[in-house]
């Protein structure tokens, strides 16, 4: 039988009033999500996808009602909402009256963390630009191709990595360069000094040579003697091209749409706000790069819903630099991956942060272990929770519940107005316990691959996104994934799961990371083999494959194990399995 419900119009979450609709449904659905029973009280079931008419609208009503708070600080310096809406506007002015971009064109934003991403960002959206997120440590080749499959027509780009886009501009359809300083923001006569600390004295900015750049100081102050006119865009135009990160096979465009941004937004706003947040009052830590689709949607875009002070991290690799502007903030929010979680924990200076004003922390783009989940709640004392979901989701498609509930070695609950099934390999309803491939539904699943629809054939059956990832749904309705498809290792006919393995080997004191891979084996066709950076120099091969035998089953156990100084990351952290695959291939052939 179907269900037919009611959502009323203003329900109010804790300081959040959040406008629905009068909704009916008679999706059976809707009667499968266990996992629903198990919400917060104050997480409504369903969102309205159709809240905002697109991005603009939110971010003009944002920037109203927060006009005189602290918008977005990096580096010292401060931008309020009033400020950050003008400077936005200037910018877009510039994009739209002097270089004629039209509604729909294509701009890179190519940079870290600095004032000057959510200005040119916000600028380019209000001009109606489709914005292509770039990561600004690309190889000359992989620019490339991304502004070449983007069709990139204007990009701003960090003069540090200039010189890698002067190799390929003219292999390209772009026509604008827009150039900047990582100082450029911070005023006289900081920005002077900074900039040429970085210069001059780092020596950070390799020699490049594009005549025709435009200052990015340039255009804000041109941009101010233009009127800009903006955009309306449909809930159902492409806001955003995020590019996957091109590990199962070439890096392809997710298209991103007004509706699918705003609905993920509402997701996360109504699971977050049923917590003790108050709008405008919250100070969120921001060392995820903005270009990365979880920052992107989390720290940047709802933050700003909800009228936050972000701290951005220009460097958080830089983690005494990093502790030092935690300990200047009294921040209530922090985003991260499980290896910024071990690096700052392993610093000696962690233990004097002040985390009294904690109220939430999420890990996302790689699994939280649970040795770091167990040591960040033991010093810091907030829960860490940890957040799924991907680039073709905008990304959040499940989470813990962020008071306290949530267990750890899961990826919690669905959000709200998301269905989550657990299929075979023909698509079929696994009985619930059994693995299989996680694929959901919902308002934030992409509008499909941009110019690949064969691709998009593949990702998105029946309207159900195909994750790639082998998961269980437990009995109350909260998943756990236990691995990608293609890292499974097959030995003796026997499944190993990647994360299993990690998770234990993780735990071992002397143990800071580790990462898992099959290697093959002519008895057992593969053996598993686990690469292991040590905390503590005493650890020895034999000492962590006794541990081992007494945590994993026969089949489980490392056969190798290799130590080394550091593992492969992705600039957003996340340890690359697939690197270290290709190393093993590449020793066999030698």
């Amino acid at each position: 039988m179907g269900l037919s419900f009611r959502i009323f119009t203003e329900i109010r979450l804790k300081g959040l009033t959040r406008h629905t609709v009068d909704l009916k449904t008679t999706n059976p659905n809707i009667m499968e999500r266990i996992w629903q029973k198990n919400y917060p009280s104050d997480v409504p079931y369903e969102i309205d996808p159709n809240r905002y008419a697109n991005l603009v609208e939110l971010i003009e009503e944002s920037f109203r009602r927060f006009a005189k708070r602290p918008f977005v600080t990096c580096m010292g310096k401060t931008l309020t909402y009033k400020q950050a809406d003008d400077l936005s506007t200037a910018f877009g002015a510039y994009l739209q009256q002097d270089l004629a971009l039209k509604a729909g064109d294509r701009i890179a934003i190519m940079m870290p963390n600095h004032l000057q991403y959510p200005i040119a960002l916000f600028g380019a959206m209000k001009a109606g630009l489709v914005v292509v997120n770039t990561n600004p440590l690309y190889t000359p080749r992989e620019m490339k191709h991304q502004f070449n499959d983007a069709n990139v027509q204007a990009v701003v780009i960090v003069e540090n990595f200039a010189s890698n886009l002067e190799e390929i501009l003219g292999e390209t359809s772009i026509k604008h360069v827009i150039l900047t300083g990582l100082g450029d923001l911070l005023g006289f006569p900081k920005s002077t000094i900074v900039n040429t600390v970085i210069r001059k004295v780092r020596k950070m900015v390799p020699a490049f040579n594009l005549p025709n750049a435009i200052p990015f100081s340039t255009v804000l102050r041109d941009g101010k003697r233009l009127q800009l006119k903006i955009h309306r865009a449909k809930l159902g135009d492409v806001a955003l091209l995020q590019y996957t990160g091109g590990t199962t096979g070439v890096s392809k465009g997710a298209m991103l749409t007004h509706r699918n941004l705003c609905a993920n937004m509402e997701q996360i706003s109504a699971w977050m706000m049923a917590s003790d947040l108050k709008d405008g009052e919250e100070v969120v830590i921001t060392a995820l790069p903005l270009y990365h689709i979880f920052a992107f949607t989390v720290n940047c875009l709802t933050m700003c819903k909800h009228g936050s002070h972000g701290i951005l991290i220009t460097n958080p690799r830089d983690i005494p630099g990093f502790i030092k502007d935690l300990k200047k903030y009294p921040f209530s929010i922090f985003t991260g991956v499980n290896t910024l979680f071990v690096a700052l924990m392993n610093n000696p200076e962690f233990d004097s942060i002040n985390f009294d004003n904690l109220k939430i922390c999420i890990g996302g783009g790689m699994a939280v272990q649970t040795s770091t989940a167990q040591e960040w709640k033991k010093r810091t004392g907030c829960t860490l929770s940890e957040g799924y979901g991907l680039t073709e989701a905008s990304p959040v498609l499940t989470t813990h519940p962020l008071n306290g509930t949530g267990r750890i070695g899961t990826i919690g609950l669905p959000v709200p107005s998301t269905d989550v099934k657990i299929v075979d390999d023909e698509g079929n309803e696994v009985p619930q316990g059994e693995r299989g491939e996680l694929i959901a539904q919902g308002p934030q699943v992409m509008k499909g691959y941009l110019g690949r629809p064969d691709a998009t054939a593949e990702t998105i059956k029946d309207g159900w996104l195909y994750t790639g990832d082998i998961a269980i749904m437990d009995d109350d309705g909260a998943f756990r994934i236990v691995d990608r498809k293609k890292d499974m290792v097959l030995v003796s006919g026997f499944n190993v799961y990647p994360n299993e393995i990690e998770d234990v080997v993780a735990a071992n004191d002397k143990v800071l990371e580790c990462a898992c891979i099959g290697v093959p084996d002519e008895k057992s066709g593969e053996v598993v083999k686990v690469f292991v950076v040590k905390k503590d120099e005493s650890l020895t091969e034999e000492e962590l494959k006794a541990y081992c035998t007494e945590k994993l089953t026969g089949y489980k156990r490392p056969r190798y194990i290799e130590f080394k100084t550091e593992l492969p990351k992705s600039n957003v952290g996340k340890i690359l399995r697939r690197i270290l695959k290709e190393e093993e291939e590449a020793k066999g052939k030698a």
